[in-house]
């Protein structure tokens, strides 16, 4: 087992690997911008390095996160989830230095990070994929075949960046000319977002459910399952609310499960990743991509499951066997993870950086939280602007949902907008309570918008102390 790991990655995601590598008796090393000195990843630490100035350019900079490691003895390094995380290069080059990278191996996330690639390693495979074209040409011959395949296939038309991951790079055309605009934008946003501005379409599936399934694969070929989980209410193809297991039919679910291992299986994978699928009306199930990482919503898989992934992502990193099979998998209750943003749901979902004035945290049983904020922290604006995610844990489907109102009520964040006041009207929602939902909520449920943005006692009292600490004396007295 290693004696160090550096994790090169910040927030909620950082502490959650830090407390598993601490549980296995591994120092940590965190690694922060100057404009992220604050952070509460570096505190949790067992030492930190400062990597620049910043602000993002620096968590970005793979020569100075690996000769961090270095410097610091560190053996690992686990890159979390984001950009750095599903980079070939990062895996490459920590390789060239002697360490060893806590993922999958650099040609495993070439392959699943090229979405035209990856389905045709998937097809091949026999895996069902939803039609789509390889990678289009820029200009008029591209558009061209553009509008022969929407003639072949009808709409609606997904336009995608080959490179595409977190909702960026993604465009739904219903008609010809939405997809002329469509494949510009979706080829701007790539070339900002990726480097890269290689598109592709797939014919697009009348609101269709989101479903996953979280595998965990060694180096002798072993690979399991831990179940299923239900991604589909989501804003902008980014997720906000996620839930496990899925809830589909027990045959389809095994179904389901039985193709991710093949898929696992199929493009060599080694380490923790997730097997995503879109699943039509019809309950048809179509492969979508594979992420080459740890989850946002790893939270609720082991929930159920007992099952602590970034601890099998560590070890098997370090060259051991998974230790389980997929008989000792059991899956017991159901779990519900809500993202916490500091945003603005009335106002668009824009980002709400500032200072955390009070934060009061639920708890009791079945309740998890995975953040990275605390009551004085000023949320810097250069970064996400997730605080913290709620996972919630029930028996059964209406435990849970009774559990997470009741999470929410008690969960108080004063200082800076979130979106706990909008989940609060999302758990309360008919069609939310009898899991009637796919891709298509947020938007055909508006009136979840329509509430009053109450102040709480504790808000009035932290605005009061401020006022005073800011004057020096009491004005309303």
């Amino acid at each position: 087992m290693f004696k160090k790991l550096l994790v090169a990655n910040r927030g909620e995601i950082a502490i959650r690997i830090i407390r598993s590598a601490q549980e296995l008796g591994i120092k940590t090393v965190a690694v922060y911008e100057e404009t992220d000195k604050t952070a509460m990843h570096i505190m949790r630490a067992d030492e930190a390095v400062c990597l620049g100035s910043g602000p993002r350019k620096d968590y970005l900079n793979i020569d100075r996160i690996v000769q961090a490691a270095l410097s610091t003895g560190a053996e690992a390094i686990h890159p979390g989830y984001g950009f750095l995380a599903e980079n070939p290069m990062f895996s490459k080059k920590c390789t060239d230095a002697g360490l060893v990278f806590v993922g999958p191996p650099p040609q495993v996330i070439i392959d699943m990070g090229n979405k035209v690639v990856a389905r045709r390693i998937m097809k091949n495979a026999g895996i069902p994929v939803i039609p789509g074209t390889d990678i289009l040409e820029e200009g008029e011959l591209g558009e061209q075949d553009a509008v022969d395949f929407a003639e072949e296939y009808g709409f609606p038309i997904m336009v995608k960046a080959v490179a595409g991951g977190g909702g960026r790079g993604i465009r739904v055309a219903t008609n010809v000319g939405e997809l002329i605009k469509g494949l510009k934008m979706a080829r701007s946003e790539a070339r900002m977002a990726f480097g890269n501005d290689d598109i592709y379409l797939e014919k697009g599936l009348g609101n269709p459910r989101h479903v996953e399934v979280q595998i965990v694969a060694d180096r002798f070929g072993d690979v399991i399952h831990l179940g299923t989980r239900n991604c589909s209410i989501q804003r902008r193809h980014q997720k906000m609310i996620e839930i496990a297991p899925a809830s589909l039919p027990a045959d389809l679910s095994e179904n389901v499960c039985r193709t991710a291992v093949k898929a696992a299986k199929a493009c060599n994978y080694v380490n923790a990743g997730t097997v995503e699928f879109l699943l039509d009306e019809a309950d048809n199930y179509y492969f979508l991509e594979v992420n080459t990482r740890i989850q946002v919503e790893h939270t609720i898989t082991e929930m159920i499951t007992g099952i602590d992934i970034v601890r099998k992502q560590i070890r098997i990193a370090a060259g051991e066997p998974i230790s389980i099979t997929q008989k000792d998998v059991t899956f017991r209750g159901v779990a519900i993870e809500l993202r916490i943003n500091a945003e603005d749901p009335k106002n668009n979902f824009m980002a709400s950086p500032g200072v955390i004035q009070i934060y009061q945290s639920p708890g009791g049983h079945g309740t998890r939280l995975d953040g990275a904020v605390y009551q004085g922290y000023e949320i810097p604006r250069y970064y996400d602007s997730m605080l913290v995610k709620l996972t919630v844990y029930g028996f059964t489907w209406r435990e849970a949902v009774d559990r997470l109102d009741r999470t929410l009520k008690s969960f108080a964040i004063a200082g800076v907008k979130t979106t706990i006041p909008y989940y609060k009207q999302i758990v309360k929602d008919p069609d939310f309570i009898e899991q009637r939902f796919d891709t298509s909520y947020i938007e055909t449920h508006p009136h979840l918008l329509d509430y009053q943005d109450e102040v709480p006692e504790l808000e009035k009292l932290a605005s009061l102390v401020a006022e005073i600490n800011a004057r020096g004396y009491n004005p309303y007295a």
